[in-house]
């Protein structure tokens, strides 16, 4: 058992966001365990973000049954550091929808893949119950009803309290919405996505439908694999994860001609003129939205997570500053 106390003020400065109408608050930024967290070898890295995370008042860790290496590692590295967290101060979400296992209920969202797939990974995390259930991808090959009934089921079940959908489209989520409405299905409480300065096509897509369905958005690739951080700036870092690919030159230059970093560049001078880091901007950026709810970061290091959680709580974008980062963008 571990023998750390948890910070008393732990929920003293962070800011919860109502997702959607429901009664579900999510902390402004949320930890996900997707690759460095997930990897055999960093386990105790990832119990110090953890913790630091739940110290600083970040309630939500987000996983899938795929995640980590070898897949679905996150959930057992996880699942062994939850046994020393309050679990009823936690909200706890997996998905399921990718490639899993082999044959033909291993991936997509048949009931049969969505049931089997939560009951691993609640074995796999040692829990009764997740807070929050994903479909993890549309499937074009199941019906829309039997993926969404499947869910509904889930609920009923008690072995998830809400559920979502993530990388759907605008219109397919509302297509969703419509299913559950006519039969009075489980809503679809939360919806993650892919959000940064240099992808919104959420705003014209998405955020019109979750509005008008009254569910949340969580926003996953906050810094855009790493572009809207200082990292590219002078350069394709040696020893970086991009650099280690073989296309990884080849995607730095094509970032470069399309003029990605140069817009970074400049954006980068009204984070400092701020006091924060490209990286923190970035994030303070997409919480201006009242559609998001929460923002999902992926970190390797309690210094990094640090840095995100310190932009919940800076100071909003001023008008002035929002109107320099859209001519920026679109200039």
């Amino acid at each position: 058992m571990s023998e750390h106390t948890f910070a008393s003020d732990r929920y003293d400065s962070m800011p919860y966001r109502r997702c959607g109408r429901s009664g579900l608050k999510l902390p402004a930024v949320s930890l996900g365990l997707f690759q460095r967290l997930g990897e055999v070898g960093n386990e105790q890295t990832a119990r110090e973000c953890c913790t630091y995370a739940f110290d600083h008042g970040v309630t939500h860790f987000d996983l899938a049954n795929n995640y980590g290496c070898p897949p679905g590692n996150s959930e057992i590295v996880f699942g062994k550091i939850l046994r020393d967290f309050p679990r009823d101060e936690l909200i706890i979400s997996t998905k399921a929808g990718f490639y899993m296992w082999g044959g033909p209920y291993g991936e997509c969202g048949s009931k049969k893949h969505l049931v089997s797939s939560l009951d691993q990974s609640l074995k796999r995390m040692n829990l009764d119950y997740v807070d929050i259930f994903y479909h993890h991808r549309p499937d074009p090959d199941t019906p829309l009803e039997e993926t969404l009934r499947a869910l509904d089921l889930i609920v009923r079940g008690g072995k998830a309290l809400y559920v979502g959908v993530s990388n759907y489209s605008g219109s397919q989520f509302s297509e969703a919405a419509d299913v559950i409405r006519q039969h009075d299905w489980a809503p679809i409480t939360i919806h993650q996505q892919s959000y940064n300065l240099l992808n919104r096509r959420c705003e014209s897509d998405l955020f019109p439908h979750t509005e008008k369905e009254a569910a949340g958005v969580i926003a996953f690739s906050a810094l855009g694999k790493g572009m809207l951080s200082d990292r590219y700036l002078d350069g394709l870092p040696t020893g970086s994860r991009i650099a280690d690919r073989p296309n990884g030159q080849q995607w730095y230059e094509q970032q470069k001609a399309a003029g990605v970093f140069e817009k970074v560049a400049a954006m980068n001078e009204i984070a400092k003129a701020r006091g924060q880091s490209m990286a923190q901007m970035a994030v303070t950026w997409i919480l201006r939205h009242q559609c998001v709810a929460s923002v999902l970061v992926g970190v390797s290091s309690v210094a990094q997570l640090a840095e995100n959680i310190a932009a919940a709580t800076a100071e909003p974008l001023s008008d002035e500053e929002l109107t320099k980062i859209e001519a920026i963008l679109t200039g």
